[in-house]
């Protein structure tokens, strides 16, 4: 693995010249939660008013939906978060998108997608699920895979700025800390360290006793 620049300031350098593209580039972590936990009510609401799908199917939906988001980070994050194009144009790309992150992890005002990019994310795959799952628990399913990620998001910033004392969390981390600054190729799961068990792309099991 080639060795990473890696800062320490909580700013990272700006990204584009246009002062509008700059600031499109930032986000302060509340906005996910004021975003999308009205998007999330209002799609349960939805799918119990306007479904036949009952609170019990909602609910089961949901969690199919959680479980696949966890799925879902995990490939965006191993597969295209850190892909790494040849040409110059997609260097910069994936600088961009999250290249700037590992170089700056706590860069507080880059650590949560921002709605330019988490609002077209969130209605393609509204319109890839209302495809292929049935409007029974299409809903439920889309407010767990938000929910999901909304965690997602607001579990990452809370990683880099807050100390734990909660087992759980101290454990989730030292996982993604040793993800920034131990090996990159390794520990692609933020929310959740299940993935990268079942892909073989967790730390040493000696590693975590270290």
């Amino acid at each position: 693995m080639k060795k990473q620049y890696v800062s320490n300031s909580t700013e990272s350098v700006p990204m584009f010249k246009n002062g509008l593209m700059e600031a499109l580039s930032k986000v302060h972590f509340s906005v996910p939660l004021i975003l999308y936990i009205p998007v999330i009510s209002y799609v349960c609401y939805y799918g119990l008013t306007h479904t036949d799908a009952s609170v019990p199917v909602l609910l089961l939906s949901a969690l199919a939906g959680l479980f696949f988001w966890t799925l879902t980070e995990y490939v965006l994050h191993r597969f295209v978060f850190h892909f790494v194009p040849k040409s110059k144009w997609g260097l910069r790309l994936h600088f961009i998108f999250h290249g700037v992150h590992h170089d700056y992890p706590n860069d507080a005002l880059r650590l949560v997608l921002p709605p330019s990019v988490s609002i077209p994310l969130a209605i393609g795959f509204f319109f890839l699920f209302k495809a292929i799952i049935p409007v029974t628990y299409l809903y439920g399913f889309f407010a767990g895979f938000m929910a999901g990620y909304l965690f997602y998001d607001i579990s990452h910033y809370a990683l880099h700025h807050l100390n734990f004392k909660n087992a759980f969390w101290k454990k989730l981390k030292k996982h993604h800390m040793k993800h920034h600054y131990q090996n990159a190729d390794k520990g692609y799961g933020v929310s959740s360290a299940i993935w990268d068990k079942v892909f073989g792309s967790d730390f040493p099991h000696k590693e975590e006793h270290q």
